[in-house]
């Protein structure tokens, strides 16, 4: 027996490294791969595969790597300083039982989370025909006939669906109208989304009437922010005589007790599943949804499941709408975004499955009861709700008291909104128990000076709890499907799964060598915060001092990214690759602006780009110049030169893959930099492949300007099926 290990490493040290568990291949695999492409080494390898100019050979200034249980032990002592606290903010996040059969066999089993986006359908049937029944959920609880299978989130879904009154109308104007009881992160979104394609958002009360002023489009809110339910049909008529495409935002728990927008006559719905099961995770991942009329189904972003019969004439799923068409349309695709969020989508679906309709309905009746308890009580103490008629939530006049109602609720362990310095929101949800009702009422009765009310006094308040007026009410059925009626035991749905996750490929079971994408098994150490109580349970507008774990692990991950890419500051924003594409083309754009180069609006993106890269580039307000590329896949310079000399002047940036989506180390990667810098104009290196270069380049030092950068493929995030 010896005292160190071979490595040197001291016996008292000899934990089994983390890396050596997460990464596939063993020592042997790697010396074999070697010998068959005739290297000695790794280093070998990389030496002759990365250009010299741009290799980076400092090494890395990172904290030393850890044993799995060194990292768990990590996460464990981050999680600690968050704070669990009841949840009753609202604002579009609500929290959720999610359903512990569909817990520990979907969202945390890596039958589900390690598949891949499904492009060969004969390997996707499960996940399909999951995503379908998710489909069917929104398409039914919506009213209307086609549903995609999900988004990136709700504010997204809804700048989706302003894009697609854009692209649908047939008039002139460039207005676009928003509820002003529109949540705010959703008003910021399309705000962010309007600007570059020169739409002008008119944020209005749309209660009594629309503006005299033309517009495309109108995005109406059912419920509204504050929770108010109001008759949206008159101001969806009004905007169809007006010639407006009209886009509802609503709550799909509330629509099972609220008339569906289809119904009123609404031609997109969009929203977030995240209550149907979904942990709040301190704002996501979560799926949106958009659902829409007959006729605009190929204007619809993102993907769409449909039913066709094989070559045996069996039914089969398969994606029968994708933005993938963006590799066939490119800067004229609908949308930039190529994927889904497809295992929060399945988390969603399941839990509508195993609930049903009368399920639904019944959490929904419950958590209304609560709120209308709550709204009595309040207006008992002294603190009217400003609605008379909602579902969930319901604000509350405490003049000049607010904030103090707020503290004090927190100090009761419940965390309730600030809406202004008179005014309070809260909203109830699936987990609201009477305790939560008490506190809340609890810390009004403090600040007012009231007598508190005594438990016995709920259910008092609680008789013919119905604040929904009759003629707003649901009347026509939903979720009707065998789907949501017969997978009620949990035995019935443990063999659903089964059953459908037999029919997947995922790496659970098999390598998939199709694309780079994410195609590496995430560790179970990584995997299992995600459903933990102190990471799973933070709402997004929870208190920064309750995040502290959250803020402390965002902070690191920017320092690190910052140290793995030389650049000079990162941002963990963008939910989605698309999305980060969107921003650092912002990015680039704000950059010439505030040189008073606003002239310059052209962005060269050699032909082998990702298709993503061209529609990001037209959402960003920029036009799209096609560069060649020879047989090799390599950008051709000469062509570079010559639409650089073309453009000039305009010129505001290269998009480029690095390395190539032919997974080449371009040599002239440097020159490509060099030119386009010498011109005036920024360079954008689309991180897609990082994980080819952690260690060995560094973008921000070989002339990058700005990159997105897609922490699943390099790190570790579920791709689930697609996304996020």
């Amino acid at each position: 027996m010896t005292s160190t290990r071979p490595d040197g490493v001291s016996a008292l040290d000899a934990d089994v490294p983390f890396a050596d568990r997460h990464i596939g291949p063993r020592r042997s695999d790697v010396e074999r791969m070697l010998a068959a492409v005739g290297y000695d080494s790794l280093d070998a390898l990389s030496r002759a595969a990365v250009p010299e100019a741009i290799r980076w050979t400092e090494g890395l200034d990172l904290p030393a790597a850890g044993s799995e249980p060194e990292v768990a032990a990590e996460l464990r002592a981050l999680a600690t300083r968050n704070t669990v606290a009841r949840s009753m903010i609202g604002l579009g996040y609500h929290d959720t039982h999610t359903p512990p059969v569909i817990r520990r066999n979907v969202l945390e089993s890596p039958a589900w989370y390690t598949a891949y986006t499904p492009y060969q359908p004969e390997i996707s049937q499960g996940r399909l025909e999951a995503l379908l029944a998710f489909q069917t959920v929104i398409e039914d609880l919506t009213a209307l006939p086609v549903a995609g299978s999900s988004l990136l989130d709700e504010p997204t879904a809804a700048a989706e669906a302003m894009a697609l009154a854009h692209r649908a109308s047939k008039g002139s104007s460039q207005r676009f109208v928003v509820d002003v009881d529109t949540h705010p992160q959703t008003i910021a979104v399309l705000t962010t989304r309007a600007t570059p394609i020169g739409v002008e958002i008119v944020v209005a009360d749309v209660s009594a009437s629309l503006p005299a002023e033309d517009f495309f489009g109108v995005l109406l809110s059912y419920p509204g922010s504050s929770g108010e339910v109001r008759d949206i049909a008159p101001r969806i008529a009004e905007a169809h005589e007006r010639g407006a495409v009209v886009a509802v935002t609503a709550d799909l728990l509330a629509l099972t007790l609220l008339t569906p927008p289809g119904e009123l006559g609404a031609d997109v719905v969009v929203g977030s599943a995240q209550r149907f099961g979904v942990p709040l995770g301190f704002g996501g991942p979560h799926a949106g949804f958009m659902s829409v009329r007959a006729g605009l189904e190929r204007q619809m972003p993102g993907r769409l499941v449909g039913v066709s019969l094989d070559a045996d004439g069996q039914p089969g799923y398969r994606l029968a709408l994708q933005t993938r068409e963006q590799h066939i349309r490119r800067e004229k695709a609908t949308s930039n975004i190529c994927t889904a969020q497809v295992l929060l989508a399945v988390t969603a679906a399941l839990y509508a499955a195993w609930h049903g309709p009368e399920g639904l309905t019944q959490i929904a009746e419950r958590t209304h009861a609560h709120a209308v308890t709550l709204a009595r009580g309040l207006a008992a103490l002294g603190a009217p709700v400003l609605a008379s008629a909602y579902v969930d939530t319901v604000q509350a006049r405490v003049p000049g008291r607010a904030a103090d109602v707020v503290h004090a609720a927190e100090a009761r362990g419940v965390n309730i909104r600030l809406v202004d310095a008179d005014t309070v929101g809260v909203s109830t949800d699936e987990t609201t128990t009477r305790a939560d009702l008490l506190a809340v009422l609890g810390a009004v009765a403090d600040v007012l000076g009231a007598a508190p009310l005594e438990e016995a006094a709920l259910d008092e308040l609680a008789v013919d709890a119905v604040a929904v007026p009759a003629a707003m009410r649901r009347t026509s059925p939903f979720l009707t499907h065998p789907t949501f009626h017969d997978h009620r035991s949990e035995t019935a749905m443990l063999r659903y799964l089964r059953k459908l996750s037999d029919k997947d490929i995922a790496l659970d079971r098999a390598m998939i060598p199709l694309g780079s994408c994410t195609m590496k098994l995430n560790a179970t150490t990584e995997m299992e915060p995600i459903t933990q109580p102190e990471w799973a349970a933070v709402h997004p507008f929870a208190p920064l001092h309750q995040a502290d774990g959250y803020l402390e692990l965002i902070r690191s991950l920017e320092a690190y990214l910052v140290e793995i890419t030389g650049y000079d500051a990162v941002s963990l924003q963008p939910n989605a690759g698309s999305q980060g594409e969107f921003s650092g083309l912002l990015a680039i754009r704000g950059y010439h602006v505030g040189r008073g180069d606003t002239h310059r609006d052209v962005c060269l993106i050699p032909s082998s780009a990702h298709g993503t890269n061209a529609a990001s580039a037209v959402m960003a307000g920029l036009r799209v110049v096609v560069v060649a590329c020879l047989d090799s896949g390599e950008i051709d310079l000469d062509d570079l030169r010559a639409k650089i000399a073309q453009h000039g002047e305009h010129l505001a940036a290269v998009m480029i893959t690095y390395p190539s989506t032919y997974g080449v180390y371009e040599e002239t990667v440097s020159d490509v930099c060099a030119l386009v810098h010498d011109a005036g104009g920024q360079v954008y290196v689309d991180g897609a492949n990082l994980n080819a270069l952690v260690g060995l380049a560094k973008p921000g030092r070989f002339g990058a300007d700005v990159s997105h950068l897609n922490l699943h493929k390099t790190f570790c995030i579920p791709h689930g099926g697609g996304g996020p």
